[in-house]
This record gives C-alpha cells, structure tokens and sequence, in this order.
C-alpha cells in the first residue's frame, strides 16, 4: 500500500520548491515536468547546431590546408556524436556549412567547412578576442563563487565554449594573468586546478540579481516593496503552468528569505532547521543562476555544472534544483542531454539582451535552420549572390513567422 501511495505522489510531484517531493526516481520528476513550447520549440533546432559544433571543432582541429575529416572517421564516431542516420546524411542536410569532396591522394571523400561557415568562425574569434576584459572578468566570478577560490582546470575546459572564452585559454587568458591566476597541480595524477590570486576587494562583484533589483526599484512604476524584493529573484513561468494559491503564498515566502550570496563568505554550521535548510537551498539556487549569467547564452548542459558543484559548496543535486524552480529555470531533454536555461535572459526563442559572441552564433543557427531550404535537391553550391539573396528571404521568412 505504501509504495503503490509513493509511486502516485512521483508521477505527479509537486513543482513547488518548499513541498515534501516523495519520488522513486529522479528521472521521474524530470518526465512530469510542465513543458514550455516556446523553448522546446527552440531546442529542436538548438539541439542539431551542437551537433554541427563538435563536428566544425574537429575539422578546425585538423592542421590540413583547408583543414578537413574523412568522412570516414566522421561515420565511426557516429555514436558519440549523435548522428543518427550516420555522418554522411547529416552533412549533406547542411550544404552551406559543410562541403564534401573526394581526395584523390587518399582515396576517399573528406568534409571540410564552406567559405561561409569559415567565415562564421573567425567572427566568433574575433568577438571572444575583443571581449578578453570580460571574459577575465567572468573567470574571477567563476572562482570567486568557489568556497577555496580554486577550480579544477577540466571543470572550465567543460564550459569554455558557454563562458565564451577563447579555445586556448589556458595560454592567452590564465598564463598571461599571472597577478590573477595560478596552477596548481592536484592530488590525482594528471589533474591541474586553478587558483584565484588576486582575491582584491576593488573587483566588481555584483550578481546579476542584485542589479535586476536595483534596476526594478529605479522604475518609475515600481509597486514593489524594497524590503520585499531586498532578497528576491525574478520569475516567470510557462504559460500552460497553473498556479495554486498556494503555491504562490510558498513562492513570496521564499523570496522574502535571506541568504548568503554567491559572493559572499560562509561562516559557521549549517542550521538544521527548516529556515536553515531552506537558506541553504536558496543560496545554491543563488549560485546557479549566477553561474547562468556568466554564460554566453544563458544555458548549459546539467551534467557540465554538476562538475562544480562540491567546489561551489553545493550538496543538492542540481537537477532537482533547477526543477523546483520553474518561475527561474526551465530545463529541456531535447537532443539526448538535460540542457538548462536561465528563463529572465529569454523572450520568444532569443536573448533579450544578446552580446557580440551570441549574434555571431545565431548566425551558424540561421544556416542549421535554412538546412536545404532554397537549394535544388541535385544543388550543393549556389553562386554567392544567389546564395545570399535566398538566405535573406528564407531568414526574412522564419522571422515573419
């Protein structure tokens, strides 16, 4: 009786952060999820850009003049790479950023990337190179949000592309800040960490929520109580998501909590209470949402911000963590990964605030998107002038969608 009584109260689990959630498996809670269409919408065609990356990677990674991959070696990684139909079938779905030819010497058709996906990727390069102040300035955040102000270098080597740093940063960033970072090497074998040096004071170090709050206590029609929103966190939810009266009492209860921030120092033992336990989880919450501000696009996968998380102090399992804040996090099991996204950065499938290094992606997007959208079924090239006067009508058309 008991289990049956558990397995009914799992499959459908209560989205409030403060509730008693008694489930048999996590991957449970995750399927009784509300769904947000306007996001999962996006991760249909977010999920195929990932895909297109890693294999861009490898063929910039190859020192060939143009750098190239066999398609061969392209087919047996096939599985990892999440290419269903194999790698010849997805190249050919994106003639404008890949372009199969037949090497002669080695007997055997190789994949390179097109003049435009080329192109693409030394504005990438650029915009990362310009933004090196910031991009400094958010691996000082990283480390300061660590209880020892020290991270494992594989953890950052895991998110280097969403903290949009540059893909050698362990030479052009951290070896040429000597006054910020050091090395260190770890107890295992094989394993670095970094360390934050330079722990001045005068660095600005002011969450992203905190300057949401400043901003929404500056507006001319603000209502909102300082005292109210002093420890708040902005929220909104899926459209399709009903809220209970309450539900809503729990939420401007928890708001109203104090925490330490990510920032902050933690002194003293954990209060076993339940306001103890319920700050402790709000500064996790703190935490994470700061670590999704740093990030280029305001999203990164579960399992690459689960490496951080006893650096952070974080003893929750993150996962359930962003679940039981709907109003501030929506996660997505699209493309065979649990990716989060930070719902305040987003607003109908985009940034609402996008930077150089975001636009200069959204424009690979646009080409995963298009696919062969334009192109004869016998076509892999178009002139250039015809290749851009489709591209526009097609992007022109999407967007009027």
């Amino acid at each position: 009786m008991a289990t049956h009584l558990i397995k009914r109260i799992t499959l459908n689990p209560s989205h409030s952060p403060f509730s008693l959630r008694l489930k048999t498996t996590s991957s449970q809670y995750v399927a009784s999820r509300i769904r947000d269409a306007t996001f999962e919408k996006f991760m249909d065609k977010y999920k195929n850009l990932l895909k297109v990356i890693s294999i861009q990677d490898l063929i910039l990674a190859n020192p060939n003049n143009p750098p190239s991959v066999s398609v061969d070696f392209l087919n047996r990684l096939s599985q990892k790479l999440h290419l269903n139909r194999g790698a010849t079938a997805f190249l050919r779905k994106y003639p404008r950023i890949f372009e199969i030819f037949y090497d002669t010497s080695l007997s055997q058709p190789y994949c390179k990337l097109t003049p435009l996906a080329i192109q693409i990727s030394k504005e990438e390069h650029e915009a990362i190179t310009k933004t090196h102040p910031l991009v400094i300035n958010r691996l000082i955040r990283l480390l300061s949000m660590s209880l020892s102000k020290t991270l494992p270098l594989r953890a950052i080597f895991k998110v280097w592309r969403e903290l949009g740093l540059p893909d050698d940063f362990e030479d052009s960033i951290i070896s040429q800040n000597p006054n910020l970072f050091l090395v260190l090497d770890a107890h295992e074998p094989n394993t670095h960490l970094i360390k934050l040096i330079d722990t001045n004071p005068s660095h600005d170090l002011t969450t992203a929520v905190e300057n949401w709050r400043v901003m929404e206590c500056c507006k001319d029609d603000c209502s909102v109580d300082r005292t109210e929103i002093r420890f708040s966190f902005k929220h909104s939810y899926p459209p399709s998501m009903k809220l209970k009266k309450n539900f809503r009492a729990k939420v401007k209860e928890w708001q109203k909590l104090p925490y330490i921030g990510p920032y902050e120092e933690v002194r003293g033992v954990k209060k076993r209470s339940k306001n103890g336990v319920m700050e402790v989880e709000k500064r996790a919450v703190g935490i994470v949402h700061e670590f999704l501000s740093l990030t280029v696009e305001k999203a990164v996968e579960v399992e690459k911000i689960s490496h951080f998380r006893k650096w952070f102090g974080i003893d929750l399992n993150v996962r359930d963590l962003f679940l039981d804040h709907p109003g501030m996090f929506y996660l997505s099991t699209k493309g065979k990964r649990h990716t989060v996204f930070l719902r305040e950065g987003y607003e109908r499938g985009g940034l609402i605030d996008p930077n150089p290094v975001y636009c200069v992606r959204r424009k690979l997007l646009d080409l995963v998107v298009l696919g062969r959208r334009g192109l004869n079924s016998g076509d892999y090239k178009l002139s250039e002038s015809e290749s851009e006067s489709e591209e526009d009508d097609v992007v022109q058309e999407m967007e009027n969608d």
